[in-house]
């Protein structure tokens, strides 16, 4: 772990090694394929003359030469012919043989372009689909950082129901926190100029968009003798837990939930090392997308996300895209990190956990 999709040139990465998406005589081609073997230079392409070509869906191994990457993985992708001839297992099969290489090569970073989705014709979305969940399937069972590396904007998730349903809830969330502030500032001019009308005005808003300044005068329901006692609050837990700071709540939320630390930091798609520091370090100071990986792995209520984002000194705000798309997922309870950032991608946003937000 963990897992970051980034916009690059792929023969630019600093990484043990990058993923060539090669044709069969892996002697070079167009697309990702010549960009990587004029970068490398002439050796390649003549390591690559005593490799006897490569099937679909297999990989080989090279050095890297001229490139920052010091070995170049070699994976042939499948060409789109609609879905029905096997595509998706021999494109998954692209990416593992690929990881499983680099991890035989004791590689800790390796950069991957988005296989077949160019001249191959596969649909990018469904490509991006096929890379996120074998990488992600991978990585669960090995520590590794692992890009998937996107040349300029490409659209890939504008199609899908997802994005359009998150796409609309940013509307709505900006619409009405637009509404409610035009409503407050009508407020405040009519009390300044017409106490009378302010007053009646309130109370026809009630409480839709702020507090009213009339008091509630309902008289309180009178307790049934079947209702059962109210129990008294842990006052000593509740004291502990308004002192504690961000690394102390997020160890007791992993206790809480029943968790292994490595099955917390995996799903939060954040790397062994930083989960250390902040175990380390009762007085970490992480940033507010790490908090919202480590909310989305635990699974936590949108209450509970707010109480752990305190603790780190954040707020959740309704000025801020990036905090709407997480309280769109979060009070959902939609938990998958890896597509939630798929979304967070397309908009340009932060991505969740990875090495890059600390």
């Amino acid at each position: 772990m963990p897992f970051e999709i980034v916009r690059n040139d792929i023969t630019k990465m600093h990484v043990d090694a990058i993923v060539n998406a090669a044709n069969n005589s892996l002697l070079g081609g167009g697309g990702v394929d010549g960009a990587i073997h004029r970068a490398a230079g002439p050796g390649l392409l003549a390591e690559c003359r005593t490799l006897g070509g490569c099937e679909t869906g297999e990989a080989k191994i090279t050095m890297g030469y001229r490139l920052p990457a010091r070995y170049v993985i070699h994976t042939v992708g499948p060409i789109w012919h609609g879905g029905a001839h096997g595509e998706r297992e021999l494109l998954a099969a692209c990416y593992r043989n690929s990881l499983e290489l680099a991890f035989a090569h004791n590689c800790e970073t390796v950069a991957f372009p988005l296989i077949s989705a160019g001249a191959y014709g596969y649909p990018k979305d469904q490509a991006m689909s096929v890379a996120v969940d074998t990488i992600t399937k991978f990585l669960f069972e090995h520590d590794m950082m692992v890009y998937l590396v996107v040349f300029g904007h490409t659209e890939f998730l504008t199609g899908k129901k997802l994005f359009r349903d998150v796409q609309e809830y940013i509307d709505d969330v900006y619409a009405a926190t637009h509404v409610k502030r035009n409503v407050e500032r009508s407020r405040e001019m009519l009390w300044q100029q017409d106490e009378a009308a302010a007053l009646e005005l309130d109370q026809r808003l009630g409480s839709a968009y702020s507090d009213s300044v009339m008091p509630d005068s309902s008289p309180m329901p009178a307790p049934s003798m079947a209702e059962p006692a109210m129990t008294m609050p842990d006052w000593e837990k509740m004291l502990k837990q308004t002192d504690e700071g961000f690394s102390a709540a997020l160890l007791r939320l992993i206790d809480e939930k029943g968790m292994t630390d490595a099955q917390c930091y995996k799903r939060a798609n954040v790397d062994r090392k930083l989960f250390s520091k902040i175990r380390s370090n009762p007085a970490y100071k992480p940033s507010k997308p790490t908090v919202f990986a480590f909310a989305v792995a635990l699974e936590l209520s949108l209450p509970e996300t707010k109480s752990l984002l305190r603790k780190a000194g954040f707020a959740l705000s309704h000025s801020s895209k990036f905090d709407i798309i997480l309280e769109y997922f979060i009070e959902r309870h939609y938990f998958n990190i890896f597509e939630i950032n798929e979304v967070l991608f397309q908009f340009d946003m932060p991505l969740l956990g990875s090495g890059s937000n600390l």
